[in-house]
């Protein structure tokens, strides 16, 4: 499921490690380790970065009107 990708590195210098996930998020993002320069303090050694999943909610927005069926007369 994770296709090769074991970690990465943010722009703020942390390192994180991919793990398979729990029911309703397939993977999930541990801080493996804390760069000194970082001053986030969202971003703990060992503990994982939470997704909240906003992207696969249902939008609250309205969307455009649905045009009717299009049939050329011939």
């Amino acid at each position: 499921m994770l296709k090769g990708f074991t970690h990465a590195r943010l722009a703020c210098g942390c390192r994180i490690t991919f793990r398979d996930g729990v029911e309703g998020s397939p993977v999930t993002v541990i801080v493996d380790e804390k760069s000194p320069a970082c001053r986030l303090s969202l971003h703990v050694r060992g503990l994982p970065l939470f997704d909240y999943r906003e992207a696969l909610r249902p939008s609250t927005r309205l969307g455009p009107p649905e045009e009717e069926e299009y049939e050329e007369e011939n």
